[in-house]
């Protein structure tokens, strides 16, 4: 019973700060004209939100994997929900800024504890069925905010859009206080043949920092992290601008998104404890940089199949690499290292978001923005050729 209470709080919090993260990107349309901000000033404060959760995780994962999950995920879930409430009062950019950098903080808890947790509560050979399963969170959250994020703005507003996204936070924080747990020692765990230490022996800082498995997952992380902002932060804006679809059309390609997502994890991630997490992990990178070429090139491609082309990769690839730091190292240090590979995946959404930003401002349209983040992906591919080439996907 505690192992499901555990995991299902995993899940929902996942949910609850996924939808936080991406609500923001549905909600900025109206927010650009209540605001009167610039698309340069929308990505400065989701940047502001990256900064904020990239400086915070690799402590989240150390505290996880040395104190236990339950008040960190109390506690930061709670500020996480806190900030986003306070966005619904914002009238300029700077206590824009400062409030998503606070819910930036608290969404930090969101996936280094909550994957390390899941992880020691589950056996290997079920991992990446468990982690995938709880990662549906994320797309659900999607799918959810797609649809009822516009209802909310057409029958109120986009502050009041704020308002339930920062309630849900925080009655999260409380749920988690009551039913996270940690799990007992006697939880047997399996470990691969590639695995490079005990199962009860984290890896030295200074090990880490030696290896080059962890630099090269460590930068490709990086390119991802660069280039997924760019469709969560702007596609619905482009839709509207640029390709003149309604809000309530434009917004329902985050659904799109959310529902390939869910397919990419209840499929990819199970097939991974067999393929191995490597070759899943580049094909989730192949599918994202095919989808966001043809959200911005396609001809004869709808955005809704690029959509949910990117969504088949999209879906997966976060739990691949939390898998991933399992399997290629321990699990005892997974927290750990699922927070210093964020610190690489934040170096590339921190940037990001102002970039696409800024060139889109620049040159009138985003469909730039797009291409950069598209190749962004194909840079985190090649990254990774070398560890496939040695037979370890």
């Amino acid at each position: 019973m505690n192992k499901r209470l555990v995991l299902t709080a995993c899940f929902l919090t996942v949910f609850v700060a996924y939808a936080i993260n991406y609500g923001y990107g549905i909600l900025l349309p109206p927010m650009l004209v209540s605001l009167d901000i610039t698309k340069t000033d929308a990505g400065v404060i989701n940047s502001a939100f990256f900064i904020a959760y990239t400086l915070a995780s690799p402590l989240c994962g150390f505290i996880s994997d040395r104190y236990g999950s339950r008040w960190l995920l109390s506690l930061f879930v709670m500020a996480m929900g806190i900030g986003a409430f306070l966005m619904s009062q914002v009238s300029s950019i700077l206590p824009a800024v400062l409030f998503f950098a606070l819910a930036g903080i608290g969404s930090a808890a969101r996936w280094a504890p909550v994957m390390a947790l899941a992880q020691k509560w589950t056996s290997y050979e079920n991992r990446g069925k468990t982690l995938s399963f709880i990662d549906i969170g994320s797309a659900l959250s999607i799918i959810v905010m797609g649809a009822l994020i516009p209802v909310i703005i057409r029958e109120y507003d986009w502050r009041a859009g704020w308002m339930i996204l920062g309630a849900m936070g925080i009655v999260m924080g409380v749920f988690n206080f009551l039913v996270v747990k940690n799990p007992p020692d006697i939880l047997q765990v399996k470990l691969p043949d590639n695995s490079t230490r005990g199962k009860n022996s984290p890896i030295p800082l200074a090990a880490l920092l030696g290896s080059g498995k962890f630099w090269l997952f460590g930068l490709a992380y990086l390119f991802i992290g660069f280039s997924y902002p760019v469709p969560f932060t702007f596609l619905t804006t482009y839709a509207v601008q640029e390709l003149s679809l309604p809000f309530t059309i434009a917004a329902s390609l985050s659904t799109i998104i959310g529902i390939g997502g869910i397919i990419s994890k209840i499929t990819i991630g199970p097939l991974s404890d067999k393929t191995g997490r490597l070759k899943m992990i580049l094909l989730c990178s192949l599918l994202m940089s095919l989808g966001i070429l043809g959200l911005a090139y396609g001809k004869i491609i709808t955005p809704f199949i690029s959509a949910f082309i990117f969504s088949l990769g999209y879906g997966a690839i976060w739990a691949m690499y939390a898998a991933a730091a399992s399997d290629y190292f321990t699990r005892e240090s997974s927290g750990t290292i699922i927070g210093l590979w964020t610190l690489f995946w934040g170096a590339g959404a921190i940037t990001s978001p102002t970039i696409y930003g800024w060139l889109a401002d620049a040159t009138g349209t985003l469909k730039w923005s797009f291409g950069l983040g598209a190749a962004a992906l194909l840079v985190s591919i090649v990254l990774l050729l070398p560890l496939w080439r040695k037979g370890r996907g």
